[in-house]
Protein backbone atom coordinates (compact mmCIF):
# COMPACT_ATOMS: atom_id res chain seq x y z
CA UNK A 1 0.00 0.00 0.00
CA UNK A 2 1.35 3.43 -0.98
CA UNK A 3 1.80 6.32 1.43
CA UNK A 4 -1.37 8.30 2.19
CA UNK A 5 -1.46 11.54 0.17
CA UNK A 6 -5.05 12.64 0.83
CA UNK A 7 -6.30 15.48 3.06
CA UNK A 8 -4.37 15.28 6.34
CA UNK A 9 -6.91 17.32 8.34
CA UNK A 10 -9.74 14.94 7.43
CA UNK A 11 -7.57 11.98 8.46
CA UNK A 12 -6.71 13.69 11.76
CA UNK A 13 -10.42 14.16 12.51
CA UNK A 14 -11.13 10.53 11.58
CA UNK A 15 -8.45 9.23 13.97
CA UNK A 16 -9.15 11.81 16.69
CA UNK A 17 -5.56 13.10 16.98
CA UNK A 18 -3.57 15.95 15.49
CA UNK A 19 -1.22 14.38 12.95
CA UNK A 20 0.53 17.69 12.29
CA UNK A 21 1.26 18.23 15.98
CA UNK A 22 -0.28 21.72 15.92
CA UNK A 23 -3.77 20.75 17.09
CA UNK A 24 -5.41 23.07 14.54
CA UNK A 25 -7.25 20.23 12.79
CA UNK A 26 -9.44 19.50 15.83
CA UNK A 27 -10.06 23.07 17.05
CA UNK A 28 -13.18 23.82 14.97
CA UNK A 29 -14.53 20.31 14.45
CA UNK A 30 -13.34 17.80 17.08
CA UNK A 31 -15.34 14.97 15.55
CA UNK A 32 -14.98 12.56 12.61
CA UNK A 33 -15.80 13.80 9.09
CA UNK A 34 -19.03 12.70 7.43
CA UNK A 35 -22.66 13.75 6.91
CA UNK A 36 -23.71 12.92 10.48
CA UNK A 37 -21.08 15.12 12.10
CA UNK A 38 -20.75 14.73 15.87
CA UNK A 39 -23.78 12.37 16.02
CA UNK A 40 -21.99 9.38 14.49
CA UNK A 41 -22.03 6.00 16.22
CA UNK A 42 -19.14 5.80 18.70
CA UNK A 43 -19.19 2.09 19.57
CA UNK A 44 -16.21 0.15 18.21
CA UNK A 45 -15.28 -3.52 18.26
CA UNK A 46 -12.05 -4.69 19.87
CA UNK A 47 -10.56 -5.18 16.41
CA UNK A 48 -11.70 -1.69 15.41
CA UNK A 49 -9.92 -0.15 18.41
CA UNK A 50 -6.70 -2.06 17.65
CA UNK A 51 -6.81 -1.05 13.98
CA UNK A 52 -7.45 2.60 14.83
CA UNK A 53 -4.51 2.66 17.25
CA UNK A 54 -2.24 1.13 14.60
CA UNK A 55 -3.41 3.67 12.01
CA UNK A 56 -2.88 6.55 14.47
CA UNK A 57 0.77 5.66 14.99
CA UNK A 58 1.39 4.80 11.32
CA UNK A 59 -0.02 8.08 10.03
CA UNK A 60 1.59 10.08 12.84
CA UNK A 61 5.02 9.04 11.54
CA UNK A 62 3.95 8.96 7.88
CA UNK A 63 5.13 5.41 7.28
CA UNK A 64 3.61 3.03 4.73
CA UNK A 65 2.19 -0.31 5.85
CA UNK A 66 5.09 -2.49 4.72
CA UNK A 67 7.74 -0.34 6.43
CA UNK A 68 5.58 -0.14 9.54
CA UNK A 69 5.14 -3.91 9.80
CA UNK A 70 8.82 -4.59 9.06
CA UNK A 71 9.84 -2.25 11.87
CA UNK A 72 7.32 -3.92 14.20
CA UNK A 73 8.91 -7.33 13.51
CA UNK A 74 12.37 -5.86 14.10
CA UNK A 75 11.25 -4.45 17.47
CA UNK A 76 10.10 -7.94 18.50
CA UNK A 77 13.66 -9.25 18.23
CA UNK A 78 15.00 -6.62 20.65
CA UNK A 79 15.17 -7.13 24.43
CA UNK A 80 12.48 -5.35 26.43
CA UNK A 81 8.83 -4.54 25.77
CA UNK A 82 7.78 -5.06 22.17
CA UNK A 83 5.48 -2.02 21.97
CA UNK A 84 7.96 0.38 23.56
CA UNK A 85 10.82 -0.86 21.38
CA UNK A 86 8.64 -0.30 18.33
CA UNK A 87 7.87 3.30 19.27
CA UNK A 88 11.54 3.97 20.05
CA UNK A 89 12.54 2.68 16.59
CA UNK A 90 10.04 5.08 15.01
CA UNK A 91 11.42 7.96 17.12
CA UNK A 92 14.92 7.18 15.83
CA UNK A 93 13.94 7.78 12.19
CA UNK A 94 15.98 10.66 10.74
CA UNK A 95 12.91 12.61 9.58
CA UNK A 96 11.46 12.37 13.11
CA UNK A 97 14.72 13.51 14.77
CA UNK A 98 14.87 16.51 12.40
CA UNK A 99 11.26 17.29 13.40
CA UNK A 100 12.03 16.91 17.13
CA UNK A 101 14.93 19.34 16.83
CA UNK A 102 12.56 21.97 15.48
CA UNK A 103 14.06 22.22 12.00
CA UNK A 104 10.60 21.48 10.54
CA UNK A 105 7.08 22.24 11.72
CA UNK A 106 5.74 18.81 10.78
CA UNK A 107 7.16 15.36 10.09
CA UNK A 108 6.06 15.74 6.46
CA UNK A 109 8.18 18.85 6.14
CA UNK A 110 11.08 17.11 7.89
CA UNK A 111 10.83 14.19 5.44
CA UNK A 112 11.02 16.64 2.55
CA UNK A 113 14.13 18.30 4.03
CA UNK A 114 15.84 14.91 4.26
CA UNK A 115 14.67 13.77 0.79
CA UNK A 116 16.04 16.93 -0.82
CA UNK A 117 19.47 16.35 0.68
CA UNK A 118 19.55 19.27 3.14
CA UNK A 119 20.40 17.13 6.21
CA UNK A 120 23.74 15.66 7.29
CA UNK A 121 24.50 12.97 9.87
CA UNK A 122 28.00 13.16 11.35
CA UNK A 123 29.04 15.45 8.49
CA UNK A 124 27.78 13.16 5.70
CA UNK A 125 24.69 13.89 3.61
CA UNK A 126 21.87 11.43 4.23
CA UNK A 127 18.72 11.62 2.10
CA UNK A 128 16.89 8.57 3.50
CA UNK A 129 14.07 9.58 5.91
CA UNK A 130 13.92 6.07 7.43
CA UNK A 131 17.64 6.13 8.39
CA UNK A 132 17.86 5.12 12.06
CA UNK A 133 19.87 7.62 14.10
CA UNK A 134 22.05 6.14 16.88
CA UNK A 135 22.79 7.82 20.22
CA UNK A 136 25.72 10.22 19.91
CA UNK A 137 25.22 11.02 16.23
CA UNK A 138 25.19 14.68 15.20
CA UNK A 139 22.49 16.08 12.92
CA UNK A 140 23.13 19.30 10.99
CA UNK A 141 22.14 21.18 7.85
CA UNK A 142 24.36 21.47 4.78
CA UNK A 143 26.14 24.81 4.52
CA UNK A 144 24.05 25.99 1.58
CA UNK A 145 20.83 24.98 3.39
CA UNK A 146 21.50 27.05 6.54
CA UNK A 147 19.22 29.95 5.52
CA UNK A 148 16.20 28.06 4.20
CA UNK A 149 13.05 30.08 4.87
CA UNK A 150 11.05 27.03 6.01
CA UNK A 151 13.73 26.10 8.56
CA UNK A 152 14.03 29.64 9.96
CA UNK A 153 10.25 29.96 10.28
CA UNK A 154 10.07 26.62 12.05
CA UNK A 155 12.83 27.56 14.52
CA UNK A 156 11.00 30.80 15.33
CA UNK A 157 7.82 29.03 16.42
CA UNK A 158 9.44 25.97 18.03
CA UNK A 159 9.91 26.30 21.78
CA UNK A 160 10.32 22.68 22.88
CA UNK A 161 13.11 20.16 22.27
CA UNK A 162 12.85 16.80 24.10
CA UNK A 163 15.53 15.85 26.63
CA UNK A 164 16.93 13.01 24.51
CA UNK A 165 17.95 15.54 21.86
CA UNK A 166 20.22 18.60 22.11
CA UNK A 167 20.04 21.44 19.61
CA UNK A 168 21.92 24.71 19.07
CA UNK A 169 19.86 27.29 17.13
CA UNK A 170 22.87 29.39 16.15
CA UNK A 171 24.83 26.62 14.43
CA UNK A 172 21.66 24.64 13.56
CA UNK A 173 23.30 21.47 14.83
CA UNK A 174 21.98 18.91 17.25
CA UNK A 175 22.80 15.55 18.77
CA UNK A 176 20.63 12.50 19.38
CA UNK A 177 21.88 12.02 22.94
CA UNK A 178 20.12 8.83 24.04
CA UNK A 179 17.14 6.58 23.38
CA UNK A 180 13.85 8.12 24.58
CA UNK A 181 11.97 6.72 27.57
CA UNK A 182 8.29 5.72 27.35
CA UNK A 183 7.23 8.86 29.25
CA UNK A 184 8.80 10.96 26.47
CA UNK A 185 6.93 9.17 23.67
CA UNK A 186 3.42 10.11 22.40
CA UNK A 187 1.05 9.66 25.35
CA UNK A 188 -2.04 9.38 23.14
CA UNK A 189 -0.84 6.05 21.71
CA UNK A 190 -1.65 2.76 23.43
CA UNK A 191 1.08 0.53 21.97
CA UNK A 192 -0.30 -2.63 23.61
CA UNK A 193 -3.32 -2.46 21.24
CA UNK A 194 -0.91 -2.40 18.26
CA UNK A 195 0.91 -5.49 19.60
CA UNK A 196 -2.48 -7.21 20.00
CA UNK A 197 -3.44 -6.22 16.43
CA UNK A 198 -0.35 -7.84 14.90
CA UNK A 199 -0.57 -10.85 17.24
CA UNK A 200 -3.99 -11.93 15.96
Amino acid sequence: MARYTGPSWKLSRRLGISLSGTGKELEKRPYAPGPHGPNQRKKQSEYGLQLQEKQKLRHMFGVNERQFHTMFLRAGKMPGKHGENFMILLERRLDNVVYRMGLARTRRQARQLVNHGHVMVDGKRVDIPSYLVSPGQEISLRERSQNLTAVNESLEVNSFVPDYVTFDKDSKKGTFVRLPERSELPAEINESLIVEYYSR
